[in-house]
């Protein structure tokens, strides 16, 4: 740049003294003459009153000595502070010696060079931008801080403070100051602030930093391939190291654990620009992040080279330890997701490895995802869904094995839902089971059910009354008073007690003692038939049987599938129909009935009947159906087959 026309401005007409010849007034021991109004034409000597110097000394505070333009320039060219004065144009018009050894230059080295280009204020356009309106008196200061290379190799941090001298002066002051020393403390800080102190990794507050700028678009649009993978993992056993060998040698395994991951995301990054990141969450949790990931193979060979890794045992303070881990992989497009996403997909992903046997990785699976999302929106509208009425009952028939005739009927909860549409049991039953609203879901099923048999049998007088059977979750024993729900649902409807069944699961009435035994006892004595459900799948605790209220057992679905065919070259293992015919001789010397499920054809209900099974259920007589089709099915002759 070029100085303005009448050249530069010298550093004397930038500095002027603070108090003027015609500013000054007298001090107290200079002589002075009193002033004589020029309109009138003598002093009136008895208003005037000489005063003591000394009082008028005290009465007048002591006056600043004057202030030269060579003592301006000594003190800006000793002052601690490095500064330049600049003219509008930009150019040094004068520069003090700090600032000459800040930037490594000679004192006149700097007179008459660009100051943005000494500072460094020309390297992005902001800046650049406000130092021209501070220049042009459009902005009243500008501040900022700048990386300075001095000539000797090193760099420098600086702030650098530009701000307007007087309009006259037609120049501004800048101002450098070092601040190197507390940059640098700064960085020591934040290191320690965003790395964990047990491993030396980067924590979760840098994980989270790193992971939200790699997924900004700026991250991947202009370069990379776009995509994005995490490998989070979590050590299987760790809290029994600690709770045995104490927290001391859990941290030192935690950091062993830590170079053995710092070495394989090493490895998987040599020849990349970015090897993966290696951070602590908390706790025993680790995340490996890769950016521009190549797809799921790049991050499941990263998930096979730690789960191989971490498999060579630990030898940590005489102790010989072995860990292992479970991993969640999940790899996608960076602009399809978002840091809560992934990680909320690499933590399920977690689970699933954990659930599935541990020391293992696992993929993150879209499908396997929606069906746990549609779980969890299940079982948020479980209950309201009871007060709001969505469940209904369907009933399927069961069939006497020897004359066709229906003798009973199962009832079949099903859940009207408004989104997901008609829901069976095995898609809701375990959620209710879990969050406690069984209680309130069969009850209502009880007492729809009972309340539907006394209906069909005060419609059908003359046919011989059918029983109605409930299936009953244990947590419906501990959680209420079955009996008195039983006992107050049979008085309200009218039904007889020997017309009503429950069904209980062979697991849970096998392990049935105190309170649900006495529970199922009470029923039995009331008149209720007890029935065991799924039986052969269980405990198959047969001497526990014998002393159970029970009267019915219903033969687990496998059995009769087991032999489905009679064909040639169909044949199913005879052993399934050995066992089925034990279990019902069994059953009958103990003086119960033997139900079959799943019977689905002529054959399978031809060999059953055979072996002496009493009553069946399938859908070779009936599929779950409405009330309706009961009363129909009532008056037939026998139950239809297909």
């Amino acid at each position: 740049m070029s100085g303005t026309p009448e050249g530069p401005v010298p550093a004397a007409d930038l500095v002027r003294p603070t108090v003027t010849e015609s500013d000054r007034r007298p001090l107290p021991h200079e002589k002075t003459t009193p002033r004589v109004d020029t309109h009138t034409s003598c002093v009136d000597t008895r208003t005037t009153r000489t005063e003591p110097a000394t009082s008028r000394a005290e009465a007048e505070p002591p006056r600043a000595p004057t202030l030269t333009n060579r003592t301006f320039r000594a003190t800006f060219d000793a002052a601690p502070v490095a500064m330049a004065v600049v003219d509008r144009e930009g150019l040094v018009v004068t520069a003090n010696d700090s600032l000459a050894a800040l930037l490594g230059a000679g004192p006149d080295g700097l007179a008459g060079r660009v100051a943005a280009d000494l500072v460094d204020l020309a390297s992005d356009a902001r800046t650049w931008h406000a130092y021209r309106e501070v220049l042009r008196g459009r902005q009243a200061r500008l501040r900022c801080t700048r990386r300075l290379k001095h000539p000797d190799g090193h760099s420098l941090w600086a702030q650098v403070t530009v701000s307007p001298l007087p309009e006259e002066e037609r120049a501004v002051l800048v101002s450098v100051c070092d601040i190197s020393a507390r940059r640098e403390l700064q960085a020591r800080l934040r290191h320690l602030q965003m790395h964990d102190p047990v491993t030396r990794l980067p924590n979760r507050t840098l994980f989270f930093e790193r992971l939200s700028a790699a997924l900004e678009a700026e991250a991947y649009e202009e370069s990379g391939t776009g995509r994005i993978g995490l490998c989070y993992l979590d050590l299987d056993g760790f809290k029994a190291v600690n709770d045995t060998l104490g927290h001391r040698i859990g941290d030192r395994l935690l950091a062993a654990v830590a170079e053995r991951l710092t070495r394989c995301a090493d490895e998987a990054g040599h020849a990349r620009a970015v090897k993966p990141l290696v951070a602590r969450l908390g706790g025993d949790e680790f995340a490996l992040l890769v950016e521009d990931s190549t797809g799921t193979e790049q991050l499941a060979e990263l998930a096979k080279s730690v789960l191989t890794t971490l498999q060579a045992p630990f030898d940590i303070s005489g102790q010989r330890l072995s860990v292992s881990a479970s991993i969640g992989v999940v790899e996608r497009h960076a602009a399809d997701t978002t840091a809560t996403a992934l990680m909320q997909a690499a933590d399920t992903t977690l689970y699933w490895a954990k659930a599935d046997g541990k020391s293992r990785w696992t993929l993150f699976d879209p499908e396997r995802n929606a069906h746990r999302m549609t779980r969890q929106a299940l079982a948020s509208t479980l209950r309201p869904a009871i007060e709001k009425g969505e469940f209904a009952l369907e009933y399927q028939p069961l069939v006497g094995m020897e004359d066709g005739g229906v003798r009973g009927v199962e009832a079949l909860v099903r859940w009207n839902h408004p989104q997901f549409g008609t829901l069976t049991p095995n898609r809701f039953i375990g959620l209710a089971e879990e969050d406690g609203s069984i209680v309130q879901l069969g009850r209502w099923v009880l007492a729809t059910a009972c309340r539907q048999a006394r209906r069909w049998q005060l419609d059908h007088p003359d046919v011989p009354p059918v029983f109605v059977s409930v299936n009953v979750a244990v947590r419906q024993v501990w959680d209420s008073d079955l009996v008195a729900d039983v006992a107050a649902i049979l008085t309200e409807t009218g039904l007889a007690p020997h017309l009503l069944q429950l069904e209980l699961t062979e697991s849970a009435v096998m392990g049935s003692a105190g309170r649900p035994l006495q529970a199922l006892q009470a029923l039995s004595d009331m008149g209720v038939r007890i029935a065991i459900d799924d039986f052969g799948t269980g405990y198959s605790n047969l001497a526990y049987l014998s002393r159970l209220p029970v009267s019915v057992l219903k033969l687990d679905g496998s059995f009769v599938r087991g032999f489905q065919y009679e064909e040639a070259g169909n044949r199913a293992n005879p052993a399934d129909e050995v066992i089925v015919e034990a279990l019902i001789e069994l059953a009958h010397r103990l003086g119960l009935t033997v139900t079959a499920e799943c019977v689905e054809t002529a054959g399978q209900a031809s060999r059953l009947r055979r072996i002496g099974c009493d009553t069946g259920q399938g859908w070779l007589y009936s599929r779950p159906v409405a009330a309706e089709r009961i009363s129909a099915l009532l008056t037939e002759a026998d139950c239809p087959r297909g």
